[in-house]
């Protein structure tokens, strides 16, 4: 797996994996809800820091995650 994690499956590892991190529906919700807030000072950070593209993929990640929560 890279640094940065280029599926859904290499990022879902780095967050409860790696980070240890459970992916809750209301953790999921405020991370969507950051991410789709251009003012958000992390979200800003972000973006400077590892790019549109990639904020774009994330921001889709959440949003896959939340989708399997619902099927779950």
């Amino acid at each position: 797996m890279t640094l940065v994690p280029q599926t859904y499956a290499d990022w879902r590892h780095c967050i409860t994996v790696a980070c240890g991190i459970p992916l809750t529906p209301a953790y999921i919700r405020a991370r969507i809800d950051a991410l789709e807030d251009p003012r958000d000072d992390h979200t800003r950070r972000f973006v400077e820091r590892w790019g549109r593209a990639h904020h774009e993929r994330t921001l889709g990640w959440f949003r896959e995650a939340l989708r399997h929560q619902g099927a779950a």
